[in-house]
This record gives structure tokens, C-alpha cells and sequence, in this order.
């Protein structure tokens, strides 16, 4: 599996550029990962869904969905488009260091 650095953190990542190992995970892998992606600097509002993303799947065992992440992050749907284009439930997953979000393509 490909590996990648991030302000000197070596990650595994697998063929979609997911974490392979979610403890693994730092701010500064999430700032390395979104500017792959294309995201410019995180903003506050980012940092609130990759948190809430982090808290929820520890809970719950599983990366939420986008409805989950609408619903309870306090950040609505247009905004979740706003911060994370192309995908929002998939590229807040992959930045916040889990795993693809069941259901997402």
C-alpha cells in the first residue's frame, strides 16, 4: 500500500487515499490530506464537521453519514457542499482520517 508524509508524519493510505490506520491520524495529516484534495486552508468550520466526524464514529463504530453530519455538527448541507465539494459525507471522512462512509460510492 502507498505511504505519504505529512509535516513528518508517514501514513499508509489504501487505493482511494484513505487512512489504513485511523489512529495514525494528526491536524497536520487532516491539513496535508485537504490540500491534496484541493480544499484551501481549513477553516473553523471545517475543523467543526472533522471533530464531530472523529467523536461520532468513536461513538458509533463507523464514519457518520452526511444526513448524520447535517443533522447533528451544527454545519447544514449547504454548507457541508460549501466546505467539502464533490462528496461531502466521503471527503470529510477521508480528511478526518476514517475510513469510506458506508453507502458512499
Amino acid at each position: 500500500m502507498p505511504t505519504a508524509e505529512y509535516a513528518g508524519n508517514v501514513v499508509e493510505l489504501n487505493e482511494e487515499g484513505f487512512l489504513v490506520d485511523s489512529s495514525e491520524w494528526t491536524p497536520e495529516v487532516a491539513t496535508g490530506l485537504a490540500e491534496e484534495a484541493g480544499l484551501g486552508p481549513l477553516t473553523d468550520k471545517h475543523w467543526t464537521v472533522l471533530t464531530f466526524c472523529r467523536e461520532d464514529a468513536a461513538q458509533q463504530g463507523q464514519p457518520p453519514g452526511l444526513r448524520r453530519i447535517s443533522k447533528l455538527s451544527g454545519v447544514n448541507m449547504k454548507e457541508l457542499y460549501q466546505l467539502f465539494p464533490k462528496g461531502p459525507g466521503k471527503l470529510a471522512a477521508k480528511i478526518a482520517g476514517l475510513p469510506k462512509p458506508q453507502g458512499c460510492i
